[in-house]
């Protein structure tokens, strides 16, 4: 009996060290279906999405960068896609971003664009120009609603072709002729404020060359900038008590925010002189006008060329607006009593 316990003793025991060595010392009988990735998977991994992957061929993809949402910028965007696609067809698609007014965000839109690898990007405003050179010297570039491409590049003497892998157009009135339109509109003025934000270089340039045509005139200029939306309204209050007349530029934070410019100038009874017809229809009384939509149809039929192969970007010199006409705001010249010349054209006839 005792001899029969201990055999059953002893075998009880191998089998218990038989099952915990089996615990991890070999494979598990697992179907070698299961241990395949399922699709998308490895392209998961690598930080590829459908939504990333490369066009297919014959197809071209365009990013779109827009600096932020007001009525001048959004009428070049539609343009350039208008035109492109009756270029182009269903050959084109587009990635249209917008910085919501953040040159930061414009940089990590453009890298995106970089990092996708798409065939053309669309710089729309000089911020979003500004961040797309810093991110790429191979992707073709187009700015446009960019006043001065010299100015925003930091280019010397520039002759109207950038070169490289950019060139675009150029919503620049002639600024000569919008000072002149502020003599004959209001020439027993004496002081003129000229209201931009100092963030964007070409606001400096413009104010500074309506300063210089002002003064040849007659008339006591001073500058008011502000740094962004926080001070706008405090330093548009100061302009509109030192000043009779108000110039504000192409100025895409003016644009974003002209009604806070027009509820200080219109009470104050201080009329504005605007660089563009956004600006003018919402805290504007003229402006030397073009049209965005046409400046953005110019550079889709450029990004035509250049996506076909029929255009070297490098050769490609900066286009300008044909034609300008002289605008006004009806409804506020009425509240202001201004007297407008026949030759002038109100907004949204």
């Amino acid at each position: 009996m005792k001899k029969l316990l201990a055999m059953m003793l002893v075998l009880t025991m191998a089998v218990s060290m038989a099952a915990c060595g089996g615990k991890g010392d070999g494979p598990t009988d697992v179907p070698s279906e299961a241990l395949e990735e399922t699709p998308g998977e490895e392209a998961e991994a690598e930080g590829e999405t459908e939504a990333d992957a490369p066009a297919a061929d014959g197809e071209y993809v365009v990013g779109i960068c827009q600096l932020v949402q007001h009525d001048a910028l959004d009428a070049a965007t539609q343009g350039f896609m208008d035109a492109l696609k009756e270029e182009l067809g269903d050959q084109v698609t587009f990635d249209e971003q917008n910085a919501s007014g953040d040159p930061a965000t414009c940089s990590t839109i453009i890298n995106q664009f970089v990092s996708n690898e798409v065939d053309l990007i669309l710089a729309n405003a000089t911020p979003a120009l500004q961040a797309a050179t810093a991110g790429t010297d191979s992707i073709p570039i187009l700015g446009t609603s960019v006043t001065e491409y010299g100015v925003a590049l930091d280019i010397d003497n520039f002759d109207g072709t950038v070169g490289g892998n950019v060139s675009g157009t150029s919503d620049l009135a002639p600024l000569n002729e919008q000072a002149a339109m502020l003599k004959e509109l209001f020439p027993d003025a004496k002081n003129v404020g000229l209201l931009y934000c100092s963030a964007e270089a070409n606001s400096q340039y413009q104010v500074d060359t309506v300063q210089a045509e002002l003064e040849k005139l007659g008339y006591t200029c001073k500058q008011y900038p502000f740094s962004d939306t926080n001070d706008l309204s405090a330093v548009t209050t100061t302009a509109a008590d030192e000043n009779d007349v108000m110039y504000v530029p192409t100025d895409n934070t003016a644009a974003s925010n002209a009604e806070i410019i027009n509820n200080i100038c219109e009470p104050a009874k201080v009329p504005v002189i605007a660089g563009e017809e956004g600006i003018c229809a919402g805290c504007g009384v003229a402006t030397l006008s073009i049209s965005y939509y046409d400046l953005g149809v110019a550079t889709g039929k450029m990004a035509a060329k250049i996506l076909t192969g029929e255009s070297d970007i490098s050769t490609m010199p900066i286009e300008y607006a044909p034609q300008f006409v002289k605008k006004y705001n009806k409804a506020l010249c009425d509240s202001l009593e201004i007297t407008i010349p026949d030759d002038y054209v109100a907004i949204g006839e």
